[in-house]
């Protein structure tokens, strides 16, 4: 899965989509940026913003991520 934070920061994240329709994203997959800032590593505040705002873009009518 791919998490485009819109600042041209792209994060790639790998996980399974489970039965139920929710997706697991393993966030330790969550170590660098895309290219062009694929030599910029992500620091743990960074991961943990990603997923403050993955949750915050959920709702009842969207897939449901959840973060391991």
């Amino acid at each position: 899965m791919k998490f485009d934070l819109e600042n041209g920061y792209v994060v790639k994240a790998d996980g399974e989509m489970l039965v139920g329709g929710e997706f697991v994203v393993f966030k330790d997959s969550m170590k660098n940026w895309e290219p062009p800032y694929e030599n910029k590593k992500l620091s743990e505040s960074e991961v943990q913003e990603i997923i403050h705002q993955v949750k915050q873009s959920t709702n009842e009518n969207t897939v449901q991520i959840s973060f391991e």
